[in-house]
């Protein structure tokens, strides 16, 4: 928690965030069959819905992942930091927050924070995903395989 000093001196974090990179925002409705006994989402569906963040961040900057595995490249998760704040219910809407965090060529790591209704911190998360090939699953470098791509991504995470 910042000090009323520090938040009319810098700002917020989502608002110094915000001036430095591009941050997509995706609303995903709650569904019943998300929830689990206790009636709170069920914590894997959080993972789906930083898929649909990454897929509207990814289509925000002019790209699809499908145009990319038509090419017969996909993007893999090989690391994944969850940490659960709040609990979202049945009925509510998630607001997923999606941005570049670092991105060096080869490997892209996503950020992302989902917010309940109330602006609520439910979930802080990272993704790390490499390019590969289909069929092989060797690593490809993003940076030579797609320019225009890479170059987005270079913009979009300052």
């Amino acid at each position: 928690m910042i000090s009323l000093f520090e938040a009319m001196f810098y700002g917020t974090r989502e608002a110094r965030r915000e001036e430095r990179m591009h941050i997509s925002k995706a609303e995903v409705e709650v569904r019943y069959a998300e929830t689990d006994q206790m009636g709170v989402v069920y914590h894997a569906n959080y993972l789906i819905w930083m898929e649909v963040g990454r897929t509207k961040l990814i289509q925000d900057l002019g790209f699809s992942y499908a145009g990319m595995e038509e090419q017969g490249i996909i993007s893999p998760v090989i690391d994944l930091e969850i940490s659960y704040k709040k609990p979202m219910r049945y009925g509510e809407t998630a607001t997923v927050h999606t941005w570049i965090e670092e991105y060096n060529g080869i490997k892209s790591v996503y950020g992302y924070e989902i917010y309940s209704p109330s602006g609520d911190l439910a979930v802080q998360a990272k993704s790390s995903h490499v390019c590969v090939n289909k069929d092989t699953f060797r690593p490809v470098k993003f940076k030579k395989m797609f320019p225009e791509w890479h170059e987005a991504y270079e913009k979009a995470k300052k």
